[in-house]
């Protein structure tokens, strides 16, 4: 019985992940364009939220991703709390499709499934296997779950179980919290319920506080999510808990009359005990979020000033790209993606000098807002091309075509510094990993090399700023030096490394270290040279 019943559940649980993954490979990185573009108001985060969380079939999933678009500066905490409301209602969906009872049909379904994955080349296609296979394992999971289930009818504990769970709501809240914790599935714990349920192994009134709790336990996914992330992604998992607390709360205090409406609905609309559930979940949840969303504001309060701190957050989002220049003034839009281009390129510095600070003090958190800046470094490059590719199409003088395609090459060594100090966090991540030692002369040798490349860069984005030449001359003139000392580094590293004095490893960090900053170098100079040939 507990065979089945485990083997059931892995079958189910795994039947929701490949379903999911499916459905997140088909619609791959729209899920995010999704999530970032259309919530601007809390209603649109809800909408956005919900149907996000039925085309990958797990709240926490969405959850999940919204904790880093936050975390990543995409989405402010009141978008958020929008998006999280709208994943409780979308995940109520898996609990809708289980009720419709096709298990007769699951084998055959895994069948058709497996048949698209293994005869056809096509990404497509297997992916639309991928979803089929997982909806019909689903149904098979449950099914064997079912009946290992079945021979609890006979156990003396458990109806006693049952009984003290339907006296005790409280208790049903706990029961489900822990269960779902375990699984992390809120999925998977409602159709577990929706099958004792059916078979008649816990009556209405004990399994909505179990309900309940499986809504309170599904966050967890979210709180170990951002366990590690910023403050802004800690609050969004601590609106999650927040959210289903209150609500939990508040239909303990009306389970009386809930019970009542979900009996109502069940005779009304002639509902089987599965549906039944399915019922009371998305009322649960819609009623939940009707109730909550106008309390947003004082959600966000509650919880910045449970997890208090100053947000280092990077703005992902362009500021200066308006589409509207475009076709009305040409050279203001040339303006405009300058002032994003020296935006983007204080991200690169800012980048630098938090990887210098990593290698320094070793603390993480460095290694976090250096790797941020690169995925904002990428994100505004992809802006900023596409926004320089449309005005090219523009009429532009002669002097403002120089400048754009000035403006298109800074963009892609910004975006290369970018790479480069991403090496150099890997590299000392790798470090750590393998505690690897450099010798104080090599961290003082580092140490120099780092200040010099930050400060050459600053110049250079300072030279693009305010088209500056001496500043640009400045640039070239540091290059020439961190060339030298690169080459006189590597010599010195020879001596040591013969003379014993440091590991073969630490040699590997520290050459590539170096000779990642004199690429830095060289795209700083890129940049400056690019500033003096205008006047060439």
């Amino acid at each position: 019985m507990l065979f089945e019943f485990l083997g059931g559940l892995g079958i189910f649980l795994y039947g929701i992940k490949f379903m999911g993954d499916g459905l997140q490979k088909s619609a791959g990185d729209r899920l995010r364009d999704v999530l970032d573009r259309f919530t601007t108001n809390p209603i649109m985060g809800v909408i956005a939220g919900t149907i996000v969380t039925i085309l990958i079939q797990s709240s926490s999933g969405t959850t999940v991703i919204t904790v880093g678009l936050v975390s990543a500066g995409f989405m402010t905490l009141r978008q958020a709390i929008g998006v999280i409301m709208g994943a409780n209602i979308g995940t109520t969906v898996t609990a809708f499709i289980i009720g419709i009872d096709i298990g007769e049909y699951a084998l055959p379904i895994i069948a058709v499934g497996s048949f698209l994955i293994f005869f056809f080349k096509n990404k497509k296609v297997r992916n639309l296997g991928q979803v089929i296979f997982g909806f019909g394992a689903l149904f098979y999971g449950m099914e064997l779950m079912s009946a290992g289930m079945k021979p609890l009818r006979s156990f003396e504990a458990f109806h006693e179980l049952t009984v003290s769970l339907s006296d005790n709501p409280i208790l049903g809240v706990i029961a489900g919290t822990v269960f779902t914790v375990i699984v992390q599935s809120s999925s998977a714990t409602v159709g577990i319920l929706q099958g004792l349920h059916a078979e008649g192994l816990i009556d209405l009134q004990a399994a909505l506080p179990v309900l309940f709790g499986d809504n309170i336990g599904t966050t967890i996914t979210a709180v170990l999510a951002a366990l590690g992330a910023s403050v802004a992604a800690r609050r969004a998992a601590a609106t999650h808990v927040l959210f289903n607390l209150v609500g939990t709360a508040i239909f303990l205090i009306i389970l009386p009359f809930f019970q009542d409406f979900i009996e109502f609905l069940k005779n009304s609309l002639s509902l089987d005990p599965k549906m039944t559930i399915a019922y009371a979940h998305g009322t649960f949840n819609v009623t939940n979020t009707v109730i909550q969303l106008p309390f947003i504001g004082v959600l966000a309060a509650i919880v910045t000033k449970l997890i208090p701190g100053e947000d280092s957050i990077v703005e992902y989002r362009a500021k200066h790209l308006d589409p509207i220049f475009i076709e009305q003034s040409p050279s203001i839009a040339l303006g405009q993606a300058k002032e994003e281009v020296v935006r983007m390129g204080q991200f690169a510095i800012k980048g630098l000098e938090e990887t210098h600070q990593y290698l320094t003090t070793k603390n993480s958190k460095h290694a976090e807002v250096s790797l941020q800046l690169e995925d904002a470094i990428n994100n505004l490059d992809r802006k900023i091309t596409d926004y320089l590719i449309s005005l090219s199409t523009s009429s532009l003088s002669a002097a403002e075509s120089e400048r754009h395609s000035i403006l298109m090459d800074t963009v892609r060594d910004i975006e290369r510094i970018g790479d480069h100090f991403e090496n150099i966090v890997e590299l000392i991540e790798y470090q750590q990993a393998n505690k690897v030692k450099l010798t104080d002369e090599a961290m003082h040798d580092l140490e120099e090399m780092f200040s010099l490349t930050i400060s050459t860069v600053q110049k250079a984005i300072s030279a693009i700023d305010h088209n500056d030449q001496d500043f640009a001359r400045e640039v070239v003139e540091n290059e020439d030096r961190i060339d030298k000392m690169e080459r006189k580094l590597r010599k010195q590293h020879i001596l040591r490394l013969n003379e014993g004095l440091c590991s073969g490893q630490a040699g590997i960090v520290f050459v590539d270290i170096i000779s990642n900053l004199e690429r830095v170098g060289d795209h700083a100079v890129n940049i400056a040279e690019a500033v003096l040939g205008i006047h060439h």
